[in-house]
């Protein structure tokens, strides 16, 4: 059975959201609607990349992510996977300003996951590889 796990909404994809919509409200009231049109563009492609990112485990052994329609997506095979452990970016004291999961694949090939559930998604990649 296919495991899908959604990806988690960084505070700082937040602010860009804020920033964004910002901007295209600015443009509007100021009846420059190229700036406008832009930032609403932005808008409707970011938002749709935050809502429909998903990071799914297949039974044929692929870990495939899926970026939003109007990304291209990626699917790595379990196999070619080397580690999984949990990482952060700066650290300030006891706290991280984002915590991610690192995947090494491939030579020297890396990419960083945000899913909902760290835990699950990490023992689930973990029991899978070791198979």
């Amino acid at each position: 059975m296919n495991r899908i796990f959604h990806a988690r909404i960084a505070a700082g994809q937040y602010l860009f959201v804020i920033l964004a919509g910002t901007i295209a409200v600015y443009g509007l009231w100021e009846k420059n609607i190229l700036v406008a049109v832009l930032f609403m563009l932005l808008l409707v492609v970011s938002i749709e990349k935050l809502i429909h990112t998903t990071y799914t485990v297949t039974t044929d052994n692929k870990l495939s992510l899926f970026f939003g329609r109007f990304s291209r997506g990626k699917e790595i095979p379990l196999k070619d996977i080397t580690s999984v452990e949990r990482a952060s970016s700066m650290r300030i004291g006891r706290f991280a300003v984002m915590r991610y999961v690192l995947i090494r694949y491939g030579e020297g090939k890396c990419v960083a996951l945000l899913p909902v559930k760290e835990e699950e998604f990490i023992r689930l990649l973990e029991q899978r590889i070791s198979r």
